[in-house]
């Protein structure tokens, strides 16, 4: 693992060239998509980094996750999560915790179109066979109600910045927060032992490893694999207002998947 993370380097995505999908979830209509990241580029149990986008009008459809733990944060528009059959309104801020068992979708009431993130985390069972354990040597099988967990939690990280996913989530991910750098301040990432996710909400700014600068703007995702390490600053314009970003955690261990 340590030969892993001496050499880990930061991948960049942006939210341009999305792909057109038509019946995302068994829905009718158009949904913008575009991957960030995920299992096949990082070491922990990621299943999958990605962004989202439907027009006004426009249904993901209501699904039941079986094999993952999911979140949905809202990035622009209105609309509505559909969250076991209720509807919960859905704004900028908004953020989904839906775990195993639950059944969600999301609704654009809006003029515009409704963005998302989404980030999908296989539960612990599905992880240990996706590592290569067998059948009968994983975890068992289970619901987040069985285990006394609550099946989703909806919070608003405008007003509260950060949450423990642990009342919902089993899996790794440990934290999800969104974080301000003022103009002309920076901020270090990368924790040993996990890797991270960073998505740009608002501003401008630069991203800085191993001697490489990369621009920053809303819409470009910053993610590190185990052992990267980035600087991330914002613009010092007189008239900017800093750089607010999405940031999400995991914890990886030496069986985490490669």
């Amino acid at each position: 693992m340590h030969d892993v993370e001496d050499r880990a380097l930061p991948l960049y995505a942006r939210t341009s060239s999305a792909a057109d999908v038509l019946g995302v979830h068994g829905a009718a209509g158009l949904t913008h998509w575009k991957y960030l990241a995920g299992r096949g580029q990082l070491h922990g149990e990621w299943e999958a980094i990605e962004w989202a986008s439907i027009p006004p009008g426009g249904l993901s459809g209501e699904h039941r996750h079986t094999r993952t733990e999911e979140l949905y944060y809202v990035l622009a528009g209105e609309g509505e999560f559909l969250v076991n059959g209720e509807a919960v309104y859905a704004s900028p801020g908004s953020l989904l915790l839906t775990g195993r068992g639950a059944v969600h979708g999301l609704r654009n009431l809006g003029p515009d179109s409704l963005d998302w993130l989404v980030i999908e985390v296989p539960v612990p069972d599905v992880a240990a066979v996706l590592r290569g354990a067998r059948l009968g040597s994983a975890p068992r099988p289970y619901s987040a109600e069985s285990r006394g967990l609550a099946m989703t939690a909806l919070h608003d990280l405008s007003t509260s910045r950060s949450i423990d996913p642990s009342d919902v989530f089993t899996g790794p991910l440990t934290v999800i927060e969104t974080i301000h750098i003022r103009g002309g301040g920076f901020q270090e990432f990368g924790v040993p032992g996990a890797e991270e996710t960073l998505f740009v909400l608002s501003g401008s700014g630069w991203a800085d490893s191993a001697g490489t600068r990369m621009p920053l703007s809303p819409g470009t995702a910053v993610t590190l694999p185990l052992g990267a390490r980035v600087r991330i600053g914002a613009d010092a314009d007189a008239d900017a207002d800093g750089l607010d970003l999405f940031h999400a955690r995991m914890r990886v261990t030496a069986g985490g998947t490669a």
